[in-house]
């Protein structure tokens, strides 16, 4: 037991040095702080420049919400759970192995180092991507977890810092699903993990963001925002009642799946879901739901 708390300690600390050393700009390649921040700054310039729905503001309905959801999830968050829980997940899973002689590289079946750059790069992103693509599919389909994904599809307006209003329990969803696809390629490094995380940032934000792009013929490759506002439609088809355009940053799974669907411009659709007008407002609310929704 006793390790385990130590494991927590050590998380909380050395996770509050990482944002101290971020912010303070003490970081290089790995300052996910100032790379976010940039990201956001040049999609919401696009979305000034290239505006989809003309009418809509800039500082659009629920923008400030967003914006704190935007630097909750991706840093406090982390502090306050998400890094001790990863952490001490990990190692009693390590334990647990342990007590019948296997460990978490008798799973592995491929090791990245062994590969070039370029081939170890791919193969993460393809690995992550396609794991996420099926988590967010029981988002969903599971009426538990759909329960929590309402807050992200609360959104009544779409811009680029919607991509980040979720509600806490989905990255322990999505950072559990993921342990074991990640466990069994292995050998990839905290700089492949920035790499990938910042190009499927950016992607994010402009699958969210009111700009008027589709990409041409890569639409059937990357997500897009006039595929993902399909996604938060709030009106679907009885056989498509489960959702559409499930790809975080690439849409060629819901084209291989059959899950893609936009069947005419979604410029100024409805967004959310049925019942969304009784779904809480703040943040502190949302966050809570759905404990104590029928109250």
């Amino acid at each position: 037991m006793q390790k385990y708390i130590d494991i927590i300690k050590t998380s909380y600390a050395e996770y509050w040095n990482y944002i101290k050393q971020s912010i303070l700009m003490e970081l290089n390649w790995e300052n996910y702080f100032y790379g976010l921040l940039l990201i956001s700054f040049v999609v919401w310039g696009l979305e000034a420049l290239f505006p989809w729905r003309k009418h809509q503001s800039l500082f659009r309905k629920d923008f400030w919400l967003d914006t704190f959801y935007m630097f909750f999830n991706f840093f406090l968050l982390n502090l306050i759970v998400l890094t001790a829980l990863s952490n001490t997940a990990a190692v009693f899973f390590d334990d647990i192995l342990g007590f019948v002689g296997l460990s978490v590289s008798s799973f592995q079946i491929l090791e990245l180092n062994a590969l070039s750059f370029p081939a170890r790069i791919f193969i993460f992103f393809i690995v992550v991507d396609f794991t996420q693509w099926w988590t967010h599919r029981l988002l969903h389909r599971v009426e538990f977890l759909w329960n929590f994904h309402k807050v992200h599809h609360s959104v009544k307006q779409m811009g680029f810092a919607a991509h980040l209003r979720y509600h806490w329990m989905e990255p322990v969803v999505y950072n559990s699903l993921r342990y074991v696809p990640l466990a069994i390629i292995g050998g990839f490094s905290a700089q492949d993990v920035a790499i990938v995380h910042f190009f499927n940032i950016t992607i994010g934000h402009l699958n969210h963001a009111n700009i008027n792009w589709d990409y041409g013929w890569l639409k059937y490759v990357l997500n897009n925002p006039k595929m993902h506002i399909w996604h938060h439609a709030k009106d679907l088809p009885k056989e498509r009642r489960f959702g559409v355009n499930f790809g975080l940053t690439l849409s060629v799974w819901d084209y291989l799946f059959n899950t893609n669907y936009i069947p005419y411009s979604g410029k100024d659709i409805e967004l959310g879901f049925n019942g969304d007008e009784d779904f809480p407002k703040d943040f502190i609310r949302q966050e809570m739901y759905p404990l104590g929704k029928n109250k």
